[in-house]
């Protein structure tokens, strides 16, 4: 989803929000920039930084992350939409795909992006709620990222009856190399350097949205 989908890092664009909502300083705008950064390079902690950024959200109720999300959308993540990433997905759809975001993301910001483009599925990180409907602070694990990511689809792809060997599959990014190696297509989105380097040698297809 982030920089397919989207253009930007969806973190950076709830960062953005809340720093002008006066809820986020500008060091935790950096720190995320930091973590975007890290992420890129292929080098970030992700499950310790996960658990960094759900800090804040202990003991909030679900319906505040939901509610944000919702005001969030139209004015900052709707304008990021890729017009190639709807041309991408109505392919898919017309052609009777089972179509997923597949996301590193939760689903409260996942799921307005699917609910915009007609994806009827969201395959996305997981956060813990105690039995009143307030966050813990912890996710369920495990996280959607990289292997994370095949453990995730594999289940919904055995609940569904796909197989994820004859999968599409569209990234960005390095971290995403472990489902790209099992999908029958790869598809490299404005991948970052060494993401682009192998694809180059393994003949995957490049294209810049």
């Amino acid at each position: 989803m982030d920089r397919t989908l989207l253009r930007v890092d969806s973190a950076r664009l709830y960062t953005q929000f809340r720093r002008d909502r006066g809820e986020a300083s500008l060091v935790d705008a950096l720190r995320v920039a930091l973590w975007a950064t890290q992420y890129t390079l292929g080098v970030i902690d992700a499950p310790k930084v996960a658990r960094k950024a759900l800090e804040s959200f202990r003991g909030r109720a679900e319906t505040w992350l939901i509610e944000s999300c919702a005001e969030l959308f139209p004015k900052y993540v709707l304008p990021e939409v890729q017009q190639a990433g709807r041309h991408a997905v109505k392919k898919h759809r017309d052609a009777g795909d089972f179509v997923a975001i597949v996301t590193g993301a939760t689903r409260y910001v996942a799921e307005p992006v699917a609910a915009e483009l007609g994806i009827d599925h969201v395959i996305c990180s997981e956060l813990e709620l105690d039995v009143e409907g307030c966050f813990t602070g912890r996710i369920v694990e495990p996280l959607c990222y990289g292997l994370g990511k095949i453990e995730r689809t594999a289940k919904v792809a055995e609940r569904e009856g796909f197989r994820i060997e004859d999968a599409f599959f569209y990234s960005d990014s390095i971290t995403d190399l472990p489902l790209l190696e099992v999908v029958k297509a790869p598809i490299v989105i404005n991948p970052d350097r060494r993401l682009r380097k192998i694809a180059n040698k393994r003949g995957w297809p490049i294209e810049a949205w």
